[in-house]
């Protein structure tokens, strides 16, 4: 009867041995799995931020185009004006 119950308590403990390898392999492999999947997600930060960066760099040009260009057109229409004024200015202090 001993003999018997030393074999079971064998068994069993060879079984909880395995078992605590397993379980141990599975925990090792589930870190492994989260640390290449959090370097995953940090490579895809490191793209959407570099990303945006440009898009930001392409949004100042384009406001800096369009600055640039208001000004252009705000020196236009007051050369414009000016010259309009001064051709009926001398128009209407013509000598006859």
């Amino acid at each position: 009867m001993e003999k018997k119950d030393q074999s079971v308590r064998s068994q069993v403990a060879i079984r909880c041995a395995k078992a605590a390898i397993l379980l141990y392999a599975l925990a090792n492999r589930h870190s492994k799995a989260t640390i290449n999947n959090e370097d995953e997600e940090k490579e895809m930060l490191k793209r959407e931020i570099e990303d945006l960066k440009v898009e930001m760099a392409r949004e100042r040009m384009k406001t800096k185009k369009i600055n640039l260009c208001s000004l252009v057109e705000v020196a236009l229409q007051v050369s414009v004006v000016l010259f309009v004024s001064s051709f009926f200015l001398m128009l209407a202090f013509k000598p006859n």
